[in-house]
């Protein structure tokens, strides 16, 4: 039988991880070790709060049914939460829950786009940021992201006919993979923007709380204007260890919600309610080890970019997210050319900047996912492999 696909499908080679974990398991089986930084699953436990609750909720039969809706204690907790951490009130009709910020990236312009508009992304961003749209069917037009203008778009670079077309923008800071956040002052040209050419906007939360220099995330929402024009997405895979429970919020617009929730209501039958127990406990439990957290993701980032400058490759500190974006070194041109190369000679594996969109290339991403000790250690490995004294 002649198997074709769609065209969509036909889009889709193996993932950028999945090209990693082989070449990680092919230097394991020759006894190699290695230093997996390439994926950003946090080392991190769940507190045991979280677990225990998870744990005794799975123990009622009753939790295994369909789930339908969100608890209305979590939704309680949810707006008792954005207002103790970011000063934010929001309306229970201004709550839904996700199965992971992934999932809704995937499926948001189903609720919002008709095939042929115009979506902006950023370049570099996170690969889901194109993808989804362009899954239902939407124009995806990125806007660049450049260094010298601190990784923040320039609104006036983007051409007025593409600007007037547009009909969703997605914006996350702190920004995987190119670890800037960005000033108040950002927030307010966005909502001024999206305002002035009546675009949605979709603020993709999930590093507020890993920031650094003694910085507080915040909320897009918390910005005048915001709920006029757009949504945010918050999840509590990396700040509390929960990424394998995929579960994530969408808060906001009301009327954007309410579309997007009748469209999930067609293709998902609600958390699973262990995982609502558990995320109800993350919410109102002790916040003290998210803070530890992040005081210790800053330890292993300043280990290693400290470390890394120190052998001569420059790398500059990360401002958020759980990774850092480093320049590949002098004698490299190509940045998957890199990778190989590095984690052939050191063990060392990174993520290519290629695979985040083309303006990363040139960069590679590195996840803060080893102690700072370890983290020690590998720029010692980086050292002793030569790599950055004899380039390509």
């Amino acid at each position: 039988m002649n198997v074709t696909f769609s065209e969509k499908a036909n889009r889709f080679d193996k993932s950028i991880f999945t090209v990693l974990n082989e070449k990680k398991e092919e230097l394991k089986r020759q006894g190699r070790k290695v230093y997996n930084l390439s994926i950003g699953t946090p080392d991190f436990k769940p507190a045991s709060h979280i677990m225990e609750a998870v744990s005794e909720a799975a123990k009622k039969p009753e939790n295994f049914r369909y789930a339908l809706t969100d608890l209305p204690e979590l939704v309680e907790a949810l707006q008792n939460f954005y207002w103790n951490r970011f000063q934010v009130r929001v309306e229970k009709d201004e709550i839904m829950s996700l199965n992971g910020s992934q999932e809704g990236m995937a499926h948001l312009a189903w609720a919002l786009c008709n095939p042929g508009d115009i979506v902006l992304t950023p370049n570099p961003g996170y690969p889901i940021f194109s993808i989804g749209p362009s899954l239902c069917d939407a124009q995806v037009v990125e806007y660049p992201l450049y260094e010298e203008n601190g990784f923040l778009p320039k609104f006036s670079d983007i051409p007025e006919e593409t600007a007037k077309k547009a009909k969703l923008m997605i914006v996350s800071y702190p920004l995987n993979p190119v670890c800037r956040t960005a000033p108040d002052s950002f927030y307010e040209e966005l909502i001024a923007f999206a305002r002035k050419y009546e675009i949605m906007i979709l603020h993709d939360n999930a590093y507020s709380d890993i920031i650094y220099g003694g910085k507080t995330g915040g909320s897009f929402l918390a910005y005048p204007g915001a709920k006029e024009v757009g949504i945010e997405f918050y999840s509590l895979s990396k700040s509390y260890n929960m990424t394998g429970a995929r579960v994530s919020f969408a808060l906001g617009n009301r009327q954007m919600i309410e579309k997007f929730r009748a469209v999930r209501s067609q293709i998902d039958y609600g958390m699973f309610l262990p995982i609502q127990y558990g995320a109800l406990a993350a919410l109102t439990g002790p916040q003290g080890g998210v803070k530890e957290q992040c005081r210790e993701y800053e330890r292993r980032n300043q280990a290693l970019c400290e470390g890394l400058r120190r052998i001569g490759w420059q790398v500059p500190d990360s401002e958020g997210t759980m990774f850092v974006w480093a320049p590949i070194p002098e004698g490299y041109q190509n940045s998957l050319e890199f990778c190989m190369d590095l984690v052939e000679r050191s063990g060392v594996l990174v993520t290519p900047g290629s695979s985040f969109g083309s303006l990363g290339e040139g960069y590679v991403r590195i996840a803060l996912v080893q102690p700072a000790e370890t983290m020690e250690e590998i720029v010692d490995a980086i050292a002793d492999s030569g790599i950055l004294k004899n380039g390509a």
